[in-house]
């Protein structure tokens, strides 16, 4: 018994040592490999079932990293389970069941408020997650990982000065740690081999903060000290730099190296993992130099990568000027200021977009779209009055011809006038396009048309009681609500009756009609109890009873 003990000994310590330096020189696939045998071979050892599934979460193998943790049934690991799930599901950007996992943890664990740190700061949630990585710091000292996630933190607030903080407490302690490591010494043009990329370096977090000071010396427009930050890292072979540091050399020596940046950028795109900005940056980087016969080029290529990295602004910019070089007759400006207009709509800016347009008043005066989306943000500010100068002229165009005009603007016009005590004319719009609806009723009886009940429902006539139906009624009786709070208006008690009323027959037959479409990939769902027309009709009456101080 006692030779065979030898023996394993003798079989497992040198696999065991080969996967232990494989780790730390950051070469996983082969650190897995040496974890998978010792696994096989020695199945009673749980640390090297831990070792192999996090060497296959480091090299990148989710699937099979997510397969090799479910083996881990000894309940000591369960917490390392745990949290090696939430990472891997985190790298494959499935954040909610990211949350799921790191839920299962303890409040007051370290890595928890780490990682949730990390989900808030992937939510674009930057000062929630700043307070998360510094309450992890404050029970775990100072990690430089968490020094640099609060650097990048404060960057993305555009807060340099914190951020050059953290980062020079980084570069700081590298050197005064590591000096082995060679910081800075080939920006003084001192020839040095390279460091490789062991697990000493990474968990420094120098080449990520000496990136990270190039970033924002680069906004900065100090081209020669985000040069100086890039060289100032510990030396490195060119196929040993991650993909950050090369997107970045590409970007710093554009001007001078124009050949090498494109092909870097250009090599990163074919990467399973590169920067998010790479795509973009390539793109812009070609119509900049004229070679658009590439970006079109490109841009065909990476269809996949057109709604992943690249915002609709973004890609309408490179659009139009791709388009220009083809088709020049067809970039009009009514298509690139709406393009723009729409960032600030999408925002709920609805003042910047009305700056916008007033800009290009003396441009565009004539054209319909413009005017269109003129009413739409006078309408959305409460600018009734004169959102009924824009939308009068486009409905009288078609008046012969009223269904051609979009329910929308039929409703919002007909909201105008009540808000602006013109019911006659809102009486007026309804009896033209019920005369029209009748006609189009009498030849073709399958015809379905919903323009009159969305104005029904607007004057207070419940036709048809629909999700888009209600959308135009609520949004009435919100107005209503909003200028009785602010005592603007008075209404007569029978008035409030036929309100009251309303709402009560909505709430009668709304149970099964949805209050609102929700998106089929949202992350967060309304509760279904109170996604009713049934539900909000009750709201808005209990609104209405606060409001006239019949609750007291």
């Amino acid at each position: 018994m006692k030779t065979k003990r030898v023996c394993l000994f003798s079989l497992f310590s040198p696999l065991s040592l080969m996967g232990y330096c494989y780790y730390h020189i950051q070469d996983f696939t082969n650190s897995a490999e040496c974890y998978e045998q010792l696994t096989q071979l020695h199945p009673e050892v749980e640390e090297y079932k831990v070792y192999y599934a996090q060497s296959l979460y480091k090299a990148g193998a989710y699937p099979e990293a997510t397969k090799a943790s479910f083996v881990l049934d000894n309940p000591s690991s369960h917490t390392k389970m745990v949290k090696l799930q939430a990472c891997i599901k985190y790298c494959e950007e499935d954040y909610s069941a990211a949350k799921s996992m790191l839920e299962q943890l303890p409040q007051d664990d370290p890595d928890y408020i780490y990682n949730m740190g990390c989900l808030l700061y992937q939510d674009g949630k930057y000062e929630e997650a700043c307070k998360k990585f510094m309450s992890a710091m404050q029970v775990l000292g100072y990690v430089p990982a968490l020094s640099y996630n609060i650097a990048l933190c404060y960057y993305n607030l555009k807060n340099y000065d914190q951020a050059h903080k953290y980062i020079g407490e980084i570069i700081e302690r590298g050197i005064k740690d590591h000096p082995e490591l060679s910081v800075g010494l080939t920006t003084e043009g001192i020839d040095l081999p390279s460091v490789g990329n062991t697990l000493v370096l990474q968990q420094t977090a120098l080449i990520e903060a000496s990136n990270l000071k190039a970033a924002i010396e680069y906004q900065l427009k100090n081209m020669k000290v985000a040069q100086d930050a890039l060289t100032d890292m510990p030396p490195r072979s060119e196929e040993e730099l991650d993909p950050v540091t090369l997107h970045n050399q590409a970007l710093l020596n554009m001007d001078t190296k124009p050949s090498e940046g494109f092909e870097k950028l250009a090599f990163l795109l074919q990467q399973p993992s590169f920067p998010p900005v790479t795509f973009g940056n390539l793109l812009l980087l070609y119509c900049k130099h004229e070679y658009f016969d590439l970006a079109a080029d490109v841009l065909a290529e990476n269809a996949h990568l057109t709604y992943k990295f690249l915002s609709p602004y973004m890609y309408e910019f490179l659009d139009a000027l791709l388009t220009c070089q083809t088709a020049p007759e067809e970039v009009l400006y009514i298509v690139v200021l709406m393009a723009q207009a729409k960032i600030y709509w999408n925002r709920e800016n609805f003042q910047m977009v009305e700056k916008i347009f007033r800009k290009s008043v003396e441009v565009c005066n004539e054209d319909d779209t413009w005017k269109l989306n003129v009413a739409h943000v006078l309408f959305m500010q409460n600018k009734y009055k004169e959102a009924i100068g824009f939308y009068e002229p486009i409905v009288k165009k078609h008046y012969d011809n009223i269904l051609n005009v979009s329910a929308v603007v039929l409703a919002n016009l007909c909201v105008s006038y009540i808000m602006t005590n013109q019911n006659e004319e809102a009486e007026e719009l309804m009896r033209k396009i019920e005369k029209e609806e009748e006609q189009i009723s009498y030849d073709d009886p399958d015809k379905k048309v919903f323009h009159l009940c969305i104005v029904n429902l607007v004057i207070g006539k419940l036709t048809h009681l629909g999700t888009d139906t209600w959308f135009y009624a609520k949004r009435c009786f919100l107005s209503l609500l909003e200028n009785m709070s602010k005592h603007m208006v008075m209404l007569r008690d029978a008035v409030v009756q036929e309100c009251i009323q309303f709402l009560e027959h909505c709430e009668a037959y709304g149970k099964e009609v949805p209050a609102i479409i929700e998106q089929p990939l949202e992350e967060i769902h309304t509760h279904i109890g109170k996604n009713t027309v049934t539900y909000e009709a009750r709201l808005l009456k209990a609104l209405f009873y606060e409001v006239i101080g019949w609750n007291k």
